[in-house]
């Protein structure tokens, strides 16, 4: 049992304790429709420009931001990306909010929806319009510190092993199918800031991937 300990945390070490392990990315003809929500810096829309170019058969249709200051913005512009900005502060409801993103979303014809670093609730009248073709990514391991502060949460609770999951969207908090997850181990001497960036690394592997198991399943059943 020790030795299955020990080998679990090399892995972890390496970053590469990723599951479902060695997942084939399937083709996709025409390639698919993606839209992201995001609300900060965009390191992760950046991450998965690239990983389009490369690894997934996907194209950015267009991205809908929260926060007027959002890098995300500024990644997209790069990119050649439509980018909308929506200040929630300016609606009375959520939901009327959800309202004018499904909008958007089927100007573009948008196939799989995307939170990048989304940092709003969303409510049922989004998540059933487009359901199970909403993907999140969240660090840490699911079902474990769902919600807001998911990285202090691991060092407060001296967690030796954590990482992040990409999942399916639903009405409760992170509460939705988990489509692939990644770990890796806790230092002892990681505080919030540098945990969160070795995480977010992670999360540019498996983000893409998460992608492609959704987007495999909508288009089996078209």
């Amino acid at each position: 049992m020790l030795n299955d300990i020990n080998t679990i945390f090399r892995m972890c070490e390496n970053n590469n304790l990723i599951s479902p392990h060695n997942l084939e990315i399937p083709t996709f003809v025409p390639r698919l429709r993606l839209g992201v929500l995001a609300s900060g810096k965009g390191s992760n829309l950046k991450a998965l420009i690239r990983l389009t170019k490369s690894e997934l058969e996907a194209d950015i249709k267009c991205l809908i931001v929260n926060n007027a200051q959002a890098g995300a913005i500024d990644i997209a512009k790069k990119n050649n990306i439509d980018c909308s900005i929506l200040n929630h502060n300016n609606y009375k409801s959520r939901e009327e909010l959800d309202e004018d993103i499904i909008n958007i979303f089927l100007k573009y014809n948008i196939e799989i929806i995307v939170m990048a670093g989304w940092m709003r609730i969303v409510t049922p009248v989004l998540i059933n319009k487009f359901k199970n073709r909403i993907i999140n990514i969240h660090p840490s391991l699911l079902p474990s510190f769902k919600g807001a502060n998911a990285v202090s949460k691991t060092l407060e609770h001296k967690v030796k092993i954590t990482g992040c999951t990409a999942h399916i969207v639903e009405e409760e908090i992170d509460s939705g199918e988990i489509l692939i997850q990644a770990a890796l181990r806790v230092n002892e001497n990681d505080n919030e800031q540098s945990l969160l960036k070795r995480i977010q690394l992670i999360e540019h592997q498996i983000l893409y991937k998460g992608i492609a198991i959704a987007g495999s399943r909508l288009r089996i059943n078209y």
